[in-house]
């Protein structure tokens, strides 16, 4: 008989998604303004790149630059990685961006299909 192995469950309760150069974002924590590229994207949260740390538990104001449309919302530090960027968990975000959100993560998610497609070895 095999021995199992199990191994520990994600803590990530949506999976994120690479996201194309294209998607930037503005955002506000601790009275900094910028904007950075996203890095990864899912329902729950984003990874953004910056070379600034924010304090984990850190408010965050957020304004997508996609061509969806406006989209905003609330996020927290929860992971900080200097010299690469944040870990954000959306904390609020309103029905109306949510609908853009999903938008743009479809978007997303049909590019990197059609580029897996496309790539050589790629698969549908």
């Amino acid at each position: 008989m095999s021995k199992q192995i199990l191994l520990p469950p994600s803590r990530r309760s949506t999976s994120r998604i690479n996201t194309p150069e294209g998607v930037w974002v503005y955002w506000q924590c601790n009275g900094r303004d910028e904007t950075s590229r996203v890095d990864n994207l899912s329902l729950g949260g984003l990874f953004v790149e910056t070379g600034k740390s924010g304090p984990v538990g850190s408010t965050v104001k957020l304004d997508f630059l996609v061509q969806e449309g406006q989209i905003r919302a609330e996020a927290i530090v929860r992971r900080a990685e200097p010299g690469r960027g944040l870990g954000l968990k959306f904390t609020a975000i309103n029905d109306g961006d949510r609908s853009r959100m999903a938008a743009l993560m479809n978007r997303i998610h049909d590019l990197s299909r059609e580029r897996a497609v496309r790539s050589p070895g790629g698969h549908a």
